[in-house]
């Protein structure tokens, strides 16, 4: 008898058996294993989750029987197929007797023996003692220093003597040069005052001259229209809403059966196996630890370092630096910081030339400032009439016919018995269960209808 799992059982799809990656049922020797949270919180019913009344989009075929011929089938004649006999190697027997190892090589070839190469080291360098070396090199005793004198300057000595007497020569810039005052120079912007003419202003003109005057006629006040509303009402039914005018109904009912609600009548106890098996316990305050007093080492520091005991003071010089012989002449004479230029060119005090600034012709207004403008003064408020709308106000057009809310799904539509998956159930119905694998799935076996013979 074929046995079905529980996924093979299942109609809605959403009954599945543990897929899991470890043998947790392999050694446990239960037919129906079950956990201490199935034991304690046993369930209250399966629903399961309400099917779609949506017609399936299905291509209504031609509903007779179907032959089931086709040209391949009528055509072709099955041959009988014989199988090729297949090829068997030989065993392999394995020769008598013993291999012939030799070769040429080692036939031709003759050992000899071999002797390790010797190491060419250097010859040993004995050392030489240290001590004082007392020899004269070649350098020193071929190229023997002597006393060179330095030789003296043959240029005279030149003393300064300065003059006592004022220098008289001129030169040519004090020849040619006359000194003069210097005088702002005088602006030749002309002056922004206005000269009157005395004779009157000519304002004849050849527009005026040329041009002749007519008289011209009044012109007939046109009485303003007023306004005159007309007496029939406004037609704003547009074309769309001429041809289409709603209809007055009821408002279609929806044939949708109404989704049965769960509510479970056993009152749920409030444990779970997390509030039992994790009671809370006091957490001691966490122990601060004692920092261990200092205490000073007992006896003397000794500062002395390797440094300090192994280092032997030298007496040492500074090093003279080695710089060139300067040639300055350092004479005690003091700098006279006179020249020509100085004495023929004193400074003198200088003034800056002040603004030429125009007077101003308009005098300031005198009195208080009235703030009117021509256009507060000229303008004359008017009263706001607002313009009425012309929209046609947004309500529904009403009418006695009553709506015919008669659709195809309405008309059609059979309600049908909900079907429930027989997985949502502890045992499925028309089966027994016989045995759970390695890898947690549940087989069932059919229960096969007994006939009674006559």
């Amino acid at each position: 008898m074929r046995s079905w799992c529980l996924c093979q059982i299942c109609t809605c799809g959403r009954h599945r058996c543990p897929h899991g990656t470890t043998r947790i049922y392999e050694n446990s020797g239960m037919s129906c294993p079950t956990t201490e949270y199935l034991e304690k919180y046993p369930t209250y019913g399966n629903v399961p989750p309400p099917q779609s009344l949506k017609p399936k989009e299905e291509f209504r075929a031609c509903r007779s029987k179907m032959e089931g011929i086709t040209t391949f089938k009528s055509d072709y004649r099955p041959y009988e197929i014989v199988k090729q006999p297949r090829h068997v190697p030989e065993e392999y027997k394995a020769k008598q007797g013993k291999i012939d190892l030799g070769t040429t090589y080692k036939r031709d070839f003759n050992s000899y023996k071999v002797q390790p190469v010797a190491i060419v080291r250097p010859l040993e360098r004995q050392q030489v003692k240290k001590g004082k070396l007392d020899t004269v090199p070649t350098y020193k005793d071929d190229y023997r220093a002597w006393d060179i004198q330095k030789s003296e300057l043959c240029k005279p000595e030149q003393v300064y003597n300065p003059p006592t007497v004022k220098f008289g020569n001129s030169t040519t810039f004090q020849d040619d040069y006359v000194p003069q005052e210097v005088k702002p120079r005088q602006s030749f912007k002309p002056s922004p005052a206005v000269t009157r003419p005395a004779a009157p202003f000519n304002d004849a003109t050849s527009h005026r001259l040329d041009y002749v005057p007519y008289q011209l006629e009044l012109k007939s006040a046109r009485p303003k229209e007023v306004y005159k509303p007309s007496d029939q009402p406004f037609e704003d039914l547009t074309t769309h809403r001429y041809d289409f005018q709603g209809l007055v109904g009821e408002t279609s009912k929806i044939c949708r059966p109404a989704p049965p609600r769960v509510a479970p009548n056993a009152q749920f106890e409030g444990s779970t196996e997390f509030r039992e098996s994790f009671q809370p316990w006091e957490i001691p305050p966490p122990e601060i630890k004692k920092v261990q007093e200092y205490v000073p080492p007992a006896g003397t520091m000794q500062f002395d370092s390797t440094s300090h005991l192994d280092y032997v003071p030298h007496p040492a010089k500074r090093v003279v630096p080695i710089r060139p012989v300067s040639h300055r002449r350092n004479n005690g004479f003091p700098f006279q910081g006179k020249s020509t230029m100085k004495e023929d060119f004193p400074a003198w005090e200088s003034c800056r030339p002040g603004l030429i600034r125009q007077q101003q012709q308009i005098p300031n207004p005198s009195g208080k400032f009235d703030g009117l403008s021509t256009f507060r003064s000229h303008y004359v408020p008017h009263e706001l009439i607002p313009t009425e709308s012309c929209k046609p106000s947004n309500v529904a057009f009403k009418t006695s016919i009553p709506f015919d809310d008669v659709t195809m799904y309405s008309t059609e539509y059979a309600p049908k018995q909900r079907e429930l998956c027989p997985a949502s159930y502890p045992s499925p119905p028309g089966y027994i269960f016989e045995n759970t694998n390695s890898r947690g799935h549940r087989f069932f076996r059919k229960i096969t209808p007994t006939v009674k013979a006559f």
